[in-house]
């Protein structure tokens, strides 16, 4: 597996960069440990402010222990009352967790045709070169089961029991005692 650092450099060498602040257009980062400035009119005790004042946020507080895909974007002139630290910011596109929310790790394959897929709903690249090109059915269907292994992991009950130390293995060769 590649490490996040090396995955941000590509990245940014394959989508690249801002002009304007020479930050990437793509990068993944751990969910929690990203922070933000709003303005909020409640403190965390639920206390309400006479104004409203800037304070630093948890940005994701509803995902945990997991890597996020984000895409640089200007922030609209409605919302700017709401971030107003900065003219940009950094939105989620993807988590990297399974259909039962455990975290999966970031891999190239699964972070290109997500932001793939993204231009080519905006119109901006197509998805040609996701055109099949195996001569065989069996040859399609194997890329298309590794491409959701690697999106999506292994979610079932067993494999989970088993990753997870709480799967009792009993061995095929297993004679009952009498």
């Amino acid at each position: 597996m590649e490490s996040v650092e090396a995955l941000n450099q590509r990245l940014k060498d394959y989508y690249g960069i801002d002009t304007v602040t020479t930050d990437p257009i793509f990068r993944i980062v751990w969910a929690d440990d990203q922070v933000e400035k709003r303005l909020v009119e409640y403190l965390d005790t639920g206390i309400a402010l006479l104004f409203p004042e800037v304070r630093e946020v948890k940005k994701y507080p509803y995902l945990k222990g997991l890597y996020v895909l984000e895409r640089l974007v200007v922030i609209p002139e409605i919302n700017a009352k709401d971030l107003p630290a900065s003219k940009v910011s950094y939105e989620p596109l993807w988590a990297y967790r399974d259909a039962r929310d455990n975290p999966l790790p970031p891999i190239w394959e699964a972070t290109k045709f997500v932001i793939d897929a993204l231009y080519a709903v905006l119109g901006k690249k197509s998805l040609v070169k996701y055109v099949d090109t195996e001569g065989t059915e069996e040859a399609r269907q194997m890329r298309v089961e590794k491409l959701q292994e690697e999106l999506f992991g292994n979610e079932t009950n067993t494999g989970d029991a088993l990753a997870h130390n709480q799967a009792v293995i009993v061995p095929r060769n297993y004679e009952k005692a009498n």
